[in-house]
């Protein structure tokens, strides 16, 4: 059984996964927040291989070597920009979780760190956020029941941690 759950912390300070998620932009060459954290964690290496990459589109995910974060993934997604809900926000937040776990998936990664995507600079509200992740989440672990031992969400600040949690007693 996959356990979900949250934890406050810095995703880029200790082991917490297999593999960390990294809320990107479609660039991949790192940027403020979450990106340019794990960026900076992770050293020059991870900027090297962003670069062969292509950029990513939002909704979409790519993976890489870690480098010197203390894990063996970074599964990089762009989350959407929040313009109301008017422009399929809401279905590409849901992509970036489905298609992180499926790159998991595919390379055997049993346990997820995710961040809260989008929520920072791309303005979309925590509890909507917070709602279509888990909601998102759950559908992958119901479709593939022995993929994860873990998922998680490493929350920078209280308030968005108390948010998730509302939200995994809720979905």
């Amino acid at each position: 059984m996959t356990v979900i759950r949250t934890e406050l912390g810095d995703i880029t300070a200790k082991h917490y996964a297999d593999a960390i998620v990294n809320a990107a932009n479609e660039s991949l060459l790192g940027g403020g927040g979450v990106d340019g954290a794990i960026h900076r964690a992770a050293g020059p290496e991870l900027l090297a291989e962003c670069r062969t990459l292509g950029g990513c589109k939002t909704g979409q995910a790519k993976i890489t070597k870690a480098y010197k974060l203390p894990c063996d993934y970074i599964i990089h997604t762009v989350g959407p920009v929040w313009h109301g809900g008017k422009h399929g926000e809401a279905e590409l937040l849901a992509d970036c979780y489905r298609h992180s776990l499926e790159i998991a998936i595919e390379r055997g990664i049993r346990s997820v760190a995710f961040p809260s995507i989008s929520t920072g600079v791309y303005s979309y509200p925590v509890q909507q956020a917070a709602e279509i992740a888990i909601g998102a989440v759950r559908e992958v672990v119901k479709e593939y029941p022995k993929a994860f031992d873990e998922i998680l969400w490493v929350l920078f600040d209280k308030r968005t941690k108390l948010v998730y949690d509302g939200a995994l007693q809720k979905c």
